[in-house]
């Protein structure tokens, strides 16, 4: 293969392999070395260039967009996207994980009330319907930009006064721990891929209708007892869940 011309292509697709496969090598390659927000060659460009069909080009930048890692803007083009943030194996707060990863972690407090618990609420906290629990939302940034909304359940039998809790600064796990005593053990969480609608991509800084992963989460203590219970919403275009999996031996 020739060496890449100053744009980053190069002269002609790699290998002898399928020439869509070349081709998404070479965009792959080109996204990889390129800035957040730079642009892509337009597929007119790449279709002249390599000899293919515009179907063939299209094709490829779809899959790109649809894996988060380009982004189009109608009658611009096509360009880099922020890299995602990865979903952490561990049950780790998300203050913590933005801080692992460099980035500042911030938050924005829309409500925080006293509500009665319903008959689901009631259930994953374990307490009885109708007993009062803290609800809090809020919009969770890192570096400033929206990433999440996030709104947790507290029972406040076990955790008075939280609702009155500054939490525009703070994490809710080191409130726990240093306020009530609580040391959380694990986190059982439900993902479900969303279509964001259009009050919450406003929060979020997106568009209505983009695609969104929401978590449920009900954390327990060490003792195994229920300590909140959580549903936030992240952008698809900023986050993704990366996991292993472990084949067990068949019987």
């Amino acid at each position: 293969m020739r060496r890449a011309e100053p744009s980053g292509l190069p002269a002609r697709l790699p290998g002898d392999g399928a020439k869509g496969e070349s081709l998404r090598a070479v965009l792959e390659e080109l996204v990889g070395g390129l800035e957040p927000g730079a642009p892509l060659p337009s597929e007119r460009l790449l279709a002249d260039r390599y000899g293919l069909a515009r179907m063939t080009v299209r094709g490829e930048i779809d899959r790109l967009a649809a894996e988060g890692a380009v982004y189009r803007l109608h009658g611009r083009g096509t360009f880099v996207a922020e890299p995602r943030v990865a979903q952490a194996t561990a049950f780790s707060s998300f203050t913590e994980d933005m801080r692992a990863r460099g980035m500042v972690p911030g938050s924005s407090v829309r409500s925080a009330a006293v509500v009665e618990a319903g008959l689901f609420l009631a259930s994953q906290l374990e307490i009885p319907e109708g007993s009062p629990v803290a609800e809090i939302e809020r919009v969770r940034t890192a570096d400033g930009t929206p990433m999440a909304l996030e709104r947790a359940h507290l029972p406040i039998a076990r955790y008075p006064g939280i609702a009155d809790e500054d939490l525009a600064a703070g994490s809710l796990f080191d409130l726990l721990a240093t306020r009530y005593g609580v040391r959380l053990r694990e986190g059982r969480q439900r993902v479900v891929a969303v279509a964001i609608e259009a009050g919450d991509a406003a929060l979020l800084d997106v568009q209505p209708g983009a695609p969104g992963l929401r978590f449920h989460t009900l954390a327990r203590d060490v003792d195994g007892a229920p300590a909140y219970y959580a549903t936030s919403l992240f952008r698809g275009d900023r986050y993704e869940v990366d996991f292993s999996q472990t084949r067990t031996e068949e019987l």
